[in-house]
């Protein structure tokens, strides 16, 4: 039976075909559907984890315990699973234990471009790459059968055009694998020195007996074609050198680590001229390199962005490059949603001329104009750790205008651990923890702090104020950030505190679904032209809200975008913005 599935859809699909039990995650496109997805089957215990850490350790403990287990997660979320990581490639497995890692080359959602190829060199461990849907199924359950043979991790690699593609997808039914016993092996699992030198012994032996194994792998492909120009690709690149090289021969590679030496040099051998077309890092072209193949050079191929079939024409045919965008597009800035909690956060901080240490999640566009209220955004945690590093550089009287923006979800992750810096070395930082009530900005998935399991249980939910007294902070205070006045005067009491303090914005994002069957029923703002003192003003447009336009002159606000939060006629000085419109014809459209 054929279904139509994305990349992610099918990665899900072939994990409970190979009767995986366990699947862990912590949401980031572009990998978050694939957990969304494995939480449909009742035969996996599917979980939201804290962080990537956290869920690989579960999805490696149930691998270890017998257990046929996953975990996905997105290229940035492996540097902080990148410690089991490595270890656990020394120790080995007992059930089949994948490492689904989606890249993201474009930077589309993301704030580097790194190669995990590179990950898994380093680590020791072998990667599968994947070029479309139907590849990922069947990869996925091979990458099962690959772990358990030789008793390692595997990565399975993936990137955004491919986790986000639909394609006929072949489907078929659940194996049934039963569940392996657990025996109790101390110089196997426990990574004291004395055992981890013979571990390191046994991955080095393993890594050849793969690429050995790999000589003969049928996941392979080579299409035989014309022998004047040989192609060696591997994962989405294959299918933008296939059009760009038209008869040539090719090697497509489905193990990238290591590689199957013997298979390429009999390719080599039957071509005069290699190219190599690879995303990002030149990982094949080196490691073709250090095993003495000739190579066509590709210094200037472009480490950065996606590759397209122009540019692979470009580069190695020498034709030209043609526009990637031959239609005119509209610009779209990125913007906080009408009615976002966030908003009335930054509109505050902004006022207060505050200097303010960013995190990952949708807050992070609050560093956009109009408010520009945003200095720093790192990765996920990094705001409160840096903004006590400035406080260190710069003195308490320079933190009396710094604070950490946070949201619930990455405070979770990885922020409570710089919270708990802060006060045991006597800082004065201030954090506001922006509590949405999801995770927002990779599709609304629950957290700890939502009550609510990956599969929709009731669960115990997290009580941050209370978690944060625990620590040690003192000044903790709960405020609506809709409610700008209170806001305020919190968040300038905590700067002028002598203590750390933590505010905790807390709203639900507008676009939960009982948020937008609330908002709904409301009446959109509306303003009113008569009053409104147009170019004399404009303080409504300081909130950024994409509800709120200018025409002929004056305010204006969309209907269909209003969700009715009020901030803007709080903040109107001439009350020109109402509850509702008077019953009259109201134009759509911001014009």
């Amino acid at each position: 039976m054929k279904r139509l599935l994305s990349g992610n859809e099918a990665i899900a699909q072939g994990a409970w075909e190979a009767g995986v039990r366990v699947a862990c995650a912590y949401p980031g496109t572009p990998s978050t559907e694939v957990l969304e997805n494995l939480v449909r089957f009742e035969e996996v215990d599917a979980e939201w984890s804290p962080n990537e850490k956290v869920a690989f350790e579960v999805a490696y403990g149930a691998a270890v315990g017998g257990a046929r287990s996953i975990v996905s997660m997105k290229h940035v979320g492996l540097n902080v699973a990148a410690d089991p990581l490595m270890t656990s490639s020394y120790a080995g497995v007992n059930a089949g234990f994948v490492i689904y890692v989606a890249d993201d080359p474009g930077m589309h959602s993301s704030q580097n471009e790194q190669d995990t190829r590179r990950f898994a060199k380093f680590a020791k461990v072998p990667i599968l790459e994947l070029s479309e849907p139907q590849e990922a199924l069947w990869f996925v359950k091979f990458a099962f059968e690959l772990s358990e043979r030789f008793d390692t991790p595997v990565i399975v690699r993936s990137t955004t055009r491919l986790s986000h593609t639909r394609a006929p997808v072949e489907v078929g039914e659940r194996e049934d694998v039963p569940l392996r016993p657990y025996v109790k092996d101390q110089k196997k699992y426990i990574m004291i020195p004395a055992h981890a030198r013979r571990r390191h012994e046994v991955v080095e032996k393993r890594i050849k007996e793969i690429s050995e194994f790999s000589n003969s792998l049928n996941l392979h492909q080579w299409i035989k074609g014309d022998s004047e120009i040989g192609v060696i690709t591997a994962g989405v690149p294959y299918l933008y050198a296939r059009e760009a090289f038209k008869g040539a021969s090719f090697l497509k590679l489905a193990l990238t680590w290591p590689l199957p030496e013997k298979l390429i040099r009999k390719f080599v051998e039957s071509v005069k001229k290699v190219y190599v077309v690879e995303e990002l890092e030149p990982f094949l072209e080196e490691e073709l390199r250090l095993m003495g193949v000739e190579v066509e050079d590709t210094s200037n191929r472009s480490r950065t962005g996606e590759l397209t079939v122009e540019a692979v024409k470009s580069v190695f045919l020498g034709q030209s490059l043609r526009s990637r965008e031959p239609y005119p597009s509209v610009p779209r800035p990125p913007a906080l949603c009408p009615g976002c909690p966030h908003t009335g956060v930054f509109w505050v901080l902004g006022r207060l001329k505050t200097t303010v240490t960013g995190d990952i999640g949708c807050y992070t566009l609050g560093a956009l104009p109009p408010h520009n209220a945003m200095d720093t955004t790192i990765e996920m945690g990094a705001s409160i750790g840096m903004a006590f590093g400035l406080e260190k550089a710069r003195g308490k009287d320079f933190s009396k205008k710094t604070v950490a923006v946070i949201g619930e979800s990455t405070f979770i992750h990885s922020g409570i651990t710089g919270l708990i810096d802060i006060v045991y070395n006597k800082g004065h930082t201030n954090v506001v923890i922006m509590d949405n009530r999801t995770t927002g900005m990779t599709g609304h998935q629950d957290n700890p702090a939502t009550g609510r399991t990956a599969k929709g249980e009731e669960t115990k939910e997290l009580d941050i104020e209370k978690l944060v007294r625990a620590i040690g902070i003192e000044n903790v205070i709960t405020v609506d950030p809709h409610d700008l006045k209170h806001t305020k005067r919190v968040l300038q009491k905590a700067l002028d505190s002598p203590e750390p303090s933590v505010v905790i914005s807390k709203r639900p994002c507008v676009l939960l679904p009982e948020e937008r069957k609330r908002t709904s029923q409301l009446e959109p703002m509306w303003v009113n032209p008569e009053e409104c003192r147009g170019e004399k003003c404009k303080v409504c447009l300081t909130l950024g809200c994409p509800a709120i336009g200018w025409k002929d002159g004056k305010a204006v606000i969309d209907p269909l975008l209003c969700t009715s939060c009020e901030l803007c006629m709080k903040l109107c000085p001439y009350k020109a913005i109402k509850e509702s419109a008077p019953d009259r014809e109201v134009e759509v459209g911001l014009g």
